[in-house]
Parts: C-alpha cells; sequence; structure tokens
C-alpha cells in the first residue's frame, strides 16, 4: 500500500485473493478469532494498515501461522490507511493501551519517537526464530536503526515502477532479444522511446500515466530523479539543508516535459487507459495484480535511469512493537515470533508485487519464476529514500508540504526553477520544526545508524 486512494486494491476481489493463496499453499482467507483459539496459551493483539488485495494476502499468511502454531491466537485488526492509523497507533501507545506488534511504513518510524512510543525488537529473539541481520540488504535494514537499536523490522520494499504494454512497444521496435523494454540512460533516449511508442499507438489515449495532479505521486517521482543526479537533503546531523536547486529545476522540468510535449493527458485515469492499451504507466508495484488480472500483455521495470544512475523511490512495510509497560514474557516473544514468520514466508506477499526485504526468498526458484516481480527485483539494491529525519515518510508533513509545489510545477501553474527554490524554503522551515510526538528538530532526534 503505497497511496491513500485505494481504489485499485479493491479492484481484487475476494475470491482473487482466494487464488492466489491457494497457489501459495497458504490457509483460504479467514477473519481471526475474537475469543482465546481453544488450545492456545498465548495471545498476540496485532494491527495493520493492509486492505484490498494486500489485506487478502496477510489474512492468508496469518492464518497459516494459526495452523502451524496452534498455542498463539493472533487477534488482528485492520485500521484505516494514512495519518488515521497513525494517529491511533500514537494515541494507544502513549496510554500505554498499544497491541502487541504493528506495522508501519519504515520513513514514519523516526518521527514515532522511538524509545518512547515504539519499544526495540530484541534481536536475538528475532534470531532464534530465523530473521538476522545478514538475511537483509544492509542499507534496508539500517533505516529501521536508531541510537543504536532495531526499531522498525522489514516487510518488503514497494518501489515506482515503469509499466510497460509489451504488444504497443513490439510494434514500436522497443523489445530487445530478451522481450523486455530496451535500456534507457538518458533523458534523451527516455523521449525518443516515447515518441516512438506514440507513433503505433491507439488514438485517443496518453502515450504514458504519470499521475501529474497527484502530490503523493509527483513526490514519489521527484525523489526517485532527484536521488538519480546525487541530490542531498541534509548534512549528516540533520542541521543544515543541502538541497540542490538546480538538480531539482533539472527533475522539475523533466516531469513537466511530458506534458508540454504531449505524451501525458493531466487528469486521466492512468491504470484504466494502461488497461485499454496506452503504451506505459508509472504506478506503484501494487498495480501488479490489477494489471496481471486483466490479462494484460506487460512488463515493469525500475524507473528509468534518465539522469545516469539507477535509483527508484521506495518506501518498507516494516513491522514495529507498539510501547508497552510492561512489555515481556510470553506475548512478547510471540510477538516476535509472528514477525518471523510473516516476513520468512514472504512468498506469499511478493505475489502482490511487493519485493520481500528477506533476501532468501529472493533467491528461490518460485520467487524467480513470478513475472514481472523478476524483472524489477534489482530495485531493491537501488532504493531511492526520503530523508531520515522526523517528518518524512509516507503521507508524512514533507510529502504534504513538498507534493503540492511539484504537482504546480508539472501542471504548469509555477516554474520548475521557482518550485526548486520554494521547495529548499520549505526545508529550512521543516528543518527548524519540532516533532509533535516528543517537541524535538531533526537534529535533536537522535543519532541514526
Amino acid at each position: 500500500m503505497g497511496r491513500p486512494d485505494l481504489s485499485r486494491r479493491h479492484l481484487l476481489s475476494a475470491a482473487g485473493g482466494l487464488t492466489v493463496a491457494a497457489g501459495f499453499g497458504f490457509a483460504a482467507l479467514g477473519t481471526g478469532a475474537d475469543a482465546l483459539a481453544s488450545g492456545a496459551d498465548t495471545r498476540v493483539r496485532y494491527w495493520n494498515l493492509f486492505s484490498g488485495g494486500d489485506g487478502a494476502n496477510m489474512i492468508a499468511m496469518l492464518d497459516a501461522f494459526r495452523k502451524a502454531h496452534p498455542g498463539i491466537d493472533v487477534k488482528d485488526s485492520t485500521l484505516q490507511w494514512g495519518n488515521p492509523f497513525y494517529t491511533k497507533l500514537a494515541m494507544a501507545a502513549a496510554g500505554n493501551r498499544a497491541p502487541d506488534l504493528g506495522v508501519m511504513h519504515m520513513g514514519r518510524v523516526t518521527g514515532f519517537s522511538p524509545g518512547r512510543l515504539l519499544d526495540p525488537w530484541d534481536v536475538d529473539l528475532l534470531a532464534k526464530y530465523g530473521v538476522r541481520e545478514q538475511d537483509y540488504n544492509p542499507a534496508l535494514w539500517k533505516r529501521g536503526v536508531i541510537d543504536g537499536k532495531l526499531y522498525a523490522l522489514p516487510l518488503d520494499i514497494h518501489v515506482q515502477l515503469c509499466f510497460y504494454r509489451k504488444d504497443v512497444l513490439k510494434k514500436a521496435d522497443l523489445l530487445g532479444d530478451d522481450g523486455r523494454m530496451i535500456p534507457v540512460t538518458s533523458t534523451d533516449e527516455w523521449f525518443d522511446v516515447l515518441k516512438k511508442a506514440r507513433a503505433v499507438q491507439k488514438k485517443g489515449l496518453q502515450t504514458i500515466g504519470l499521475w501529474t495532479n497527484d502530490q503523493n505521486f509527483q513526490w514519489w517521482f521527484f525523489v526517485a530523479f532527484y536521488t538519480q543526479l546525487g541530490g542531498r537533503w541534509f548534512n549528516a546531523d540533520n542541521t543544515e539543508v543541502l538541497f540542490d536547486p538546480d538538480k531539482a529545476t533539472q527533475v522539475l522540468e523533466f516531469l513537466r516535459r511530458h506534458v508540454t510535449d504531449g505524451y501525458v493527458i493531466p487528469g486521466a485515469p492512468t491504470g484504466e487507459q494502461f488497461i485499454n492499451g496506452a503504451p506505459f504507466t508509472w504506478e506503484g508495484n501494487w498495480s501488479v495484480p490489477v494489471f496481471s488480472g486483466a490479462k494484460l500483455d506487460y512488463g515493469a521495470t525500475p524507473l528509468p535511469p534518465v539522469f545516469g544512475k539507477q535509483a527508484t523511490h521506495a518506501e518498507s512495510h516494516a513491522f514495529v512493537l507498539p510501547h508497552q509497560a510492561g512489555r515481556g514474557g510470553a506475548t512478547n516473544e510471540g510477538a516476535h515470533e509472528l514477525a518471523a514468520y510473516v516476513v520468512t514466508h514472504a512468498l506469499q506477499w511478493a505475489a502482490g508485487g511487493h519485493i520481500p526485504a528477506y533476501t532468501p526468498t529472493l533467491s528461490t526458484a518460485a520467487y524467480k519464476k513470478l513475472t514481472p516481480q523478476n524483472e524489477y527485483v534489482s530495485a531493491m539494491d537501488h532504493q531511492a529514500t526520503e530523508p531520515k529525519v522526523w517528518f518524512a515518510g509516507s503521507t508524512g508533513v514533507l510529502a504534504q508540504d513538498l507534493g503540492p509545489v511539484v504537482v504546480s510545477s508539472t501542471m504548469g501553474s509555477a516554474k520548475p526553477a521557482s518550485v526548486a527554490q520554494t521547495m529548499k524554503r520549505h526545508l529550512t522551515k521543516l528543518l527548524a520544526s519540532k516533532n509533535p510526538m516528543d517537541g524535538r528538530t531533526a537534529a535533536q532526534g537522535g543519532a541514526v545508524a
């Protein structure tokens, strides 16, 4: 789940979720028991924000855990995605009414006052159940480490992708011998690809879906291409803004050109147009089940490295331990065991398009057969993430502040160079702002690994 509008997720019916679950040998969908399950001596209360296809896959995984661990009763609750979820989780942790296990977007962990609203993981206990640091991409693991302690156990990375119609690109001679889109390494090459695709595509459709008026997507795309340029946000101590307006202007002009050159129809339904024959769309990997369900002949690759360096926007779902004054004992161990089980059995999760964070999964024969997942798995090694500050993360303050100004540039109501300066002013203000969770600025928020 990477964005607040979940309409795409809801296109996946319950039957579709059952099909996915059955395909990987997981139990059929269940509802979770309110009463302590028969024979169970430990209950783990688990809050998550997964609905639609992700919700179906998660429930299947939980039911598989219940079957394998009858001594642990999992009481799962699904809350509304986005800020309502984080608000409720924070209030529960502050009031000592927190669940035993929760899920957060990795980028939000730093702002959640680790040590006050979140408890650290017991890495030895995780290792007991088969999860170790060496089983992870090093950069991803370190994103969950604050003040030397692990506060977020990554489940996946979810990335922005370039989806393409193979039937259209074949007509335009844009497929390689391997049947995948030809490599693109510059902005000139990218716009040449769009020009060739437009020449053979269906009339009345846009060439590429770009979510031009969506502040979340535009922000995610900006993060990706700004990272490709080597752009920085702040110094290591989070006391100085290092944002580069010149690099930002290059990115903003690149995004804007898709509109001025006529490759995008602003406001057009991106996924629907892609299903109907548009050559390209940039979407999150959560659209994989939708497009596969539509029986399209398509591929998906990380966002093109048009500025020379591979980098595609990435966020992660991660397991967290909401603060409990008396955390410990069998319930805490059950929470560790449940999280470790889901992480190490994430092939089911991969069916929803996400890249499993537990790297041994990526080398299995079953994962390598998943398409188009096996085409974009390399994104794990070139993640473009938001800075590790309290105001970053999915639906966080940073996206809310900067997303709309990126949209204003892409849509043409403001000049790219002017918007780049506005972005720097916003970043300067945010860096001096205090986290409402604990009253500290980013510089006062603790050392990060």
